[in-house]
């Protein structure tokens, strides 16, 4: 048969995903067309003029091709690449064309315990640690276990990242959605968290985990230690699981808005009775390796039971690719001080993150001074979510219509992210080069004034 719309599953048909939605899609017609298009609606660093990193391609290029290690060598590769190409090639027993351990390559898992142990001055076992395509696999396999009816829900923030939305819907689980404070720089609120969670049990919900994205996507806050702390008291009394969502800790602008990661908190607070779930990427931070689709996510307090059902959904999909666990490998076992690699690595390093801040700085500063928007510091990540004031019965989703077809600068409306009612507001990348952010914020702004005028 011929399968129409109507054959289509409702859970898929329900589904919205507006971070690659019909804006952008207008921006794909519009670039056919011949227009150049600044593509601002999704955190794609490559994409976008961010180089990648020396360390990672090198490794990369002889693993892929181990011939190279013995024909060339050190005498075309630093000493310490060719000793982590050999080191992956012998760990991964047959190349890189072969199917992994469901859970991932088990070096690289014990690599990414050691990581968090570096990190957070803790313990971390490598058998609760699973090696994904990206964070966005991870998330929607424990997002997985924890739906199991259309009664059961899972509190994500707002404004949120909608992959927890989408696949929420996709499950047929119910999103509960608790609303992050605009006012004091995107934090968590107990009472919000409170009043969320009781008019979703009133409504016969049963939640099942809280969801926290630190720092944040797309508001750009990072979380200190007392609101961490806060959530985890939250989740402890109401018996919620947290996904904590942590793939841009690596993207940290602003002195005193260190990252510190739940699995710190946890153990420091000495909790064990809230399971806890935490991801990580290679696709942001300094990295931008978003292609190789590469990340992980760790299992903390969480049953051996509960576990052979996530290794089981990940044997459903066979593994994760293997380039992406190479790519997760290097992300977390960088070239050490002494190593030939590390001058460069940390040039390459330093050089990105120098540059996101002074974008970071750049963006909230130059949309502040316009009259009608209002920006909160991009204290973190990769975005920045302005709120505007728009002309009565006008949508964010018209305004950043109009924004893509006169400017070329392609956002997201505040409505894909969710947003307090009666609020409007658009989401941006800070990712386009320094000279180029100039005249997107230029371009925003101008485009605003002639917009609210008109």
């Amino acid at each position: 048969m011929v399968v129409r719309l109507q054959d289509i599953g409702k859970a898929v048909r329900a589904t919205e995903y507006a971070v690659r939605g019909p804006i952008v899609a207008r921006a794909r017609e519009l670039e056919l067309e011949g227009r150049e298009i600044v593509y601002c609606n999704i955190g794609n660093p490559q994409a976008l003029g961010q180089k990648p990193l020396t360390w990672i391609r090198q490794v990369l290029a002889l693993v892929e091709y181990p011939d190279l290690i013995e024909r060339f060598g050190e005498t075309a590769f630093p000493r310490d690449v060719v000793e982590t190409a050999r080191l992956v090639v012998k760990e991964s027993k047959h190349g890189l064309g072969a199917y992994t351990e469901s859970k991932g390559m088990r070096f690289v898992r014990r690599a990414v315990a050691e990581f968090i142990e570096e990190r957070d001055g803790i313990k971390a076992n490598p058998e609760s640690v699973y090696l994904t395509d990206g964070a966005s696999k991870g998330v929607q396999t424990i997002l997985r276990i924890l739906i199991s009816d259309a009664c059961d829900g899972v509190m994500i923030p707002i404004p949120q990242y909608p992959l927890y939305s989408a696949t929420i819907t996709l499950l047929g689980g119910r999103q509960v959605h608790y609303y992050l404070e605009e006012e004091s720089g995107w934090k968590l609120n107990r009472s919000m968290l409170e009043e969320s969670y009781e008019r979703a049990r009133a409504e016969g919900i049963s939640v099942r985990g809280l969801c926290v994205i630190n720092p944040g996507n797309p508001t750009g806050a990072v979380l200190d230690v007392k609101n961490i702390k806060m959530v985890i008291d939250f989740a402890r009394e109401y018996r919620l699981a947290i996904l904590a969502d942590e793939v841009y800790q690596e993207n940290v602008y602003h002195l005193g808005n260190d990252f510190h990661s739940f699995a710190k908190v946890l153990e420091c607070t000495g909790t064990k009775d809230i399971s806890l779930f935490s991801f990580h990427s290679c696709s942001k931070g300094f990295l931008g390796e978003c292609g190789h689709r590469g990340g992980y996510v760790e299992c903390r307090n969480v049953p051996q039971e509960v576990l052979d059902e996530i290794t089981k959904l990940q044997s459903v999909a066979l593994c994760a690719n293997s380039v992406g666990q190479v790519v997760t490998y290097l992300m977390v076992r960088p070239p050490k001080p002494g190593d030939p690699s590390h001058p460069l690595y940390l040039q390459e390093r330093n050089g990105v993150v120098d540059e996101l801040r002074l974008r970071a700085k750049i963006v909230a500063e130059r949309l502040n001074a316009v009259p009608g928007i209002s920006c909160q510091p991009v204290a973190g990540a990769m975005y920045a979510f302005p709120k505007i004031t728009l002309p009565p019965n006008t949508t964010d989703f018209e305004y950043c219509l109009k924004l893509l077809e006169q400017t070329g600068i392609c956002v997201v409306p505040g409505s894909g992210f969710g947003q307090v009612p009666g609020t409007f507001h658009f989401r941006t990348t800070i990712l386009p080069p320094t000279d180029k952010i100039e005249s997107v914020v230029k371009g925003i702004a101008d485009f605003h004034v002639r917009f609210t005028k008109e």
